[in-house]
């Protein structure tokens, strides 16, 4: 919903995916950042015989959107500056806020609550040791975006952290802050989707060319 996508799903609540302001560091190489997918040197036989399709591609990214938009992503990808929570993405009831870094603002920090694990029991604190919203000045907004909308700020490195498509395929298919999504805690829903038809998914997108959908 995306694991330094810190997924704010906490006591209830991406990411996606929850991003936090390191996870976003990567050096982009191309200033569109579009279809950056990963080519080899020659076509294999494979690829020959099925070309790269914005269809394919945005098929796959709708189906990958499935997972973005879930509460376990949206939670930590707000509109605004406050985390949701639960599966019916609620405010944060603590009155949190997201602060520059994503970590929390004054005294309440994020990791005053969450730890770096999961605490024990139905709906309890999740815990992460990146545990945190995406930071101020990237905030990759979920709550509220269709998936083309979110698509384009994916692709954007201006808004994804000088991210390549290659790179944000890597960030989604190994970072264990992404990972907690698909073990949040007792209590939680989890994504529509496993993770390996997530990653599946992003992967099928970024090799059709990472059309986005309308």
């Amino acid at each position: 919903m995306l694991k330094n996508w810190k997924v704010w799903v906490a006591a209830g609540s991406f990411v996606v995916l929850g991003m936090s302001a390191g996870a976003w560091s990567g050096q982009g190489r191309n200033a569109a950042g579009e279809g950056m997918a990963s080519r080899g040197s020659a076509p294999s036989s494979e690829a020959a015989a099925n070309p790269p399709s914005d269809a394919a591609a945005e098929a796959a990214f709708a189906r990958a959107w499935t997972v973005f938009a879930s509460p376990r992503c949206m939670n930590c990808h707000p509109a605004g500056d406050a985390p949701l929570q639960g599966d019916d993405s609620h405010v944060h009831t603590q009155d949190v806020k997201r602060g520059p870094a994503g970590r929390g603002l004054y005294g309440m920090k994020c990791h005053t609550c969450h730890q770096d694990a999961n605490t024990p029991g139905l709906n309890m604190p999740p815990g992460n040791p990146k545990w945190s919203l995406p930071p101020a000045n990237l905030k990759m907004v979920i709550q509220g975006e269709t998936a083309g909308e979110f698509c384009r700020q994916l692709k954007n490195p201006a808004m994804n952290g000088r991210r390549t498509v290659e790179q944000v395929i890597e960030h989604v298919s190994k970072d264990d802050l992404v990972g907690w999504a698909w073990d949040p805690g007792d209590g939680r829903t989890l994504p529509p989707l496993s993770r390996a038809e997530f990653v599946a998914a992003m992967k099928k997108w970024a090799d059709n060319g990472a059309a986005c959908p309308k």
